[in-house]
Order: structure tokens, then C-alpha cells, then sequence
């Protein structure tokens, strides 16, 4: 099948939506589908105010015509809702053209956190970027209930997976060279420094032992001031992140507003137990093991240094096995399952 994938995220943009469209390509690719990744490097592009490291599209409309009339895509999947989603959209729409979305970043949650914008506003725009789709691919029930109850309609399950190759598992916490001299526990955060991260509540936490953070974004310079002994890694390359992952005791998650954290995935798959609160994302990544609510993998707790206190004791083999659970082969069936195939 030809699959034309439009998207706002792509590297060099670190992120867990560039993750995950980077290994469903991948794995697309393996299976013998041809895919032409519509991306902001394919056109001029201009930095996103507030968030630097990612470019957006400068007027993307006549350059996205172009190569999806040469290329003549047998299904149009549109990753997001940036110019380039936008432009997908109209496109599609003129040639009354089916197609699929998906609902990959809590984007109102993240402009009321940065702008205060109304998280009403938000959502009305987002309902109408996906009101036309085929199919709204959503990556956990409690999202997909989420935007049901505001309105989205033509929702669809689409899970993610992991790479349990790179992220191998650590039977215990290994020794690494660039955190060994740091008094354990060894807690790590990994994702964007931005403002909807609510890294602050992983930052404040009174724990003994040693905060780490792998990640930049728009907060970094003014956390890394106020907050001089946490230790402040930036961007990894994915092999040595996975040994930061290995040599980690906790993996601290504090966003409240995330659709999924495949970072939590590929931690658990490394052996490092999760700590996070019981929000989307986390309740669904984390498994539920028996009717009292208890979590494999991880804990979830509204007071997140009971759960980083809890998940210290959760064994490594645990985190690894419910990692398991998240496969590509899966995550890529469900994708194409999902498509909706354009008629010629």
C-alpha cells in the first residue's frame, strides 16, 4: 500500500510523537508498505514561538500538492495538527478524499498552561481539525472517553510499542559514567522541559538521592537556575539514553496531561520502574493486576513522592514483563486496520 503520512513532527525534533512515527515508518517499511513522509523539512520552515528546536511549515499548501499528486497515495494519515495537518486536511477535503488523524499531544492543556488560553477554545479547534477524519486514532481508552464526552467522533484504539531490543532489560540498576558519583536513588525524568510537563512536582519532591533530567525545552534555562543540583543531561542519542534508562533506580512522570508517555514504556522496558500520578497515559501504560486497583510496572498515587517511595520496591523483572506487552507488530496492525483506503 502507498501510505502518505503527514506530520509536523519529525526530527530533528526529540519527542515521543517523533518516536513513535519514526518506528510505525519503520516498521511500515519492514512489512513492504511504501511511505512518503510529508515533513517541515521538506518546505521553509520558522521556529514555533516558545518552543525552540521545533520548525514549523511556512506556507506548506502548494509544496504538499505537489507531492501528493506525484505520489498518488492509496491512504492519507495526517500525524497533527500544525500547518502541515491543516494543509493535509484541505487537500483532502477538495478532492473529497478520505482520511485518518490522530490525537497525539494534548495541545489545549499545553496553550492554557503557556498562554491561558481557555482549554474550551482549545478543544473547539481541535474538534474541528478532526470532525472530517475517517478515523481519529487515540492511543489510550481514557483519552478516546476524553473526546467522546467533547464531542470527537470516529474514534479510534491505536496502542503504541517500544523497542525492547535498544531499551534492553538491567536486572539491576548498572553503574553509568556520567551518574556514578551520584547518591542513589537514582530518579530520572525524561521528556520535553516545558511548561505542561509539571516537572516542578518531580523537581520538589523532598526524596534523598539524585534527580536527573534528559530533555530540553522552553523552561530548561529557568529550572536549571533554580534548581542547580539536579543533574541536567539534555539530549541523548537513543543508545546512551537506554543506559541512562539501565542505570536508573526510579523513572518519575508528572505530566498530568499526557495522551500516552511512551517514555514510561521504554523505561520499564530498561527494568526501571515508574512513578506517576493516575491520569491518562499512566493508568493506561501501567496494567492493573487485581480488583484493589494494584499497578504492574509502577505505581500510580496522587502523592507523588508515595508513589516514587512505593516504586522503589516494585521489582526490575516486573517493569520489564509489562513492557513486553508493547509491541510495534501490534501497534502497526491496529494503524493499518484504522487507514481508510482512498478509491482511484
Amino acid at each position: 500500500m502507498k501510505i502518505a503520512l503527514v506530520t509536523d513532527a519529525w526530527t530533528p525534533q526529540v519527542n515521543g510523537v517523533v518516536t513513535t512515527l519514526v518506528e510505525l515508518v519503520k516498521a511500515l517499511t519492514q512489512l513492504g508498505h511504501e511511505v512518503l513522509v510529508i515533513h517541515p523539512g521538506c518546505f521553509q520552515t520558522r521556529p514555533c514561538p516558545g518552543y525552540a528546536g521545533i520548525d514549523l511549515a511556512i506556507r506548506p499548501q502548494k509544496g504538499l500538492r505537489r507531492l501528493l499528486d506525484t505520489f498518488q497515495p492509496e491512504a492519507l494519515h495526517l500525524a497533527t495538527e500544525g500547518p502541515l495537518g491543516w494543509a493535509g486536511r484541505k487537500y483532502a477535503l477538495q478532492r473529497k478524499m478520505p482520511f485518518t488523524t490522530a490525537f497525539h499531544t494534548k495541545f489545549p492543556e499545553i496553550l492554557n498552561s503557556a498562554l491561558r488560553i481557555p482549554l474550551s477554545w482549545g478543544y473547539a479547534l481541535m474538534r474541528h481539525f478532526h470532525q472530517p477524519s475517517a478515523g481519529v486514532m487515540v492511543p489510550t481508552q481514557g483519552v478516546l472517553e476524553m473526546l467522546r464526552g467533547r464531542g470527537f467522533a470516529n474514534l479510534r484504539s491505536w496502542t503504541h510499542g517500544v523497542d525492547t531490543s535498544l531499551f534492553g532489560f538491567a536486572a539491576k540498576a548498572r553503574v553509568h559514567a556520567l551518574l556514578h558519583q551520584l547518591p542513589r536513588p537514582i530518579m530520572l525524568f525524561v521528556g520535553r522541559v516545558s511548561y505542561e510537563k509539571n516537572i516542578q512536582a518531580f523537581l520538589d519532591l523532598p526524596i534523598g538521592g539524585s534527580k536527573v533530567v534528559c530533555g530540553v525545552g522552553p523552561v530548561l534555562k529557568t529550572l536549571q537556575q533554580r534548581y542547580p543540583d539536579v543533574t541536567w543531561l539534555g539530549i541523548l542519542a537513543r543508545d546512551a539514553l537506554a543506559e541512562v534508562y539501565q542505570a536508573s533506580d526510579v523513572f518519575v512522570f508528572p505530566s498530568r496531561s499526557e495522551t500516552f508517555g511512551l517514555v514510561m514504556v521504554e523505561a520499564m522496558a530498561a527494568g526501571t520502574p515508574v512513578a506517576a500520578y493516575p491520569v491518562d497515559g499512566p493508568l493506561e501504560v501501567l496494567a492493573r493486576t487485581n480488583e484493589e486497583g494494584d499497578r504492574m510496572g509502577g505505581v500510580l498515587h496522587e502523592d507523588l513522592q508515595n508513589a516514587v517511595t512505593m516504586a522503589l520496591r516494585v521489582e526490575r523483572s516486573e517493569a520489564r514483563e509489562r513492557a513486553l506487552d508493547f509491541s510495534w507488530s501490534e501497534a502497526t496492525d491496529l494503524f493499518l486496520k484504522n487507514l481508510a483506503p482512498i478509491k482511484k
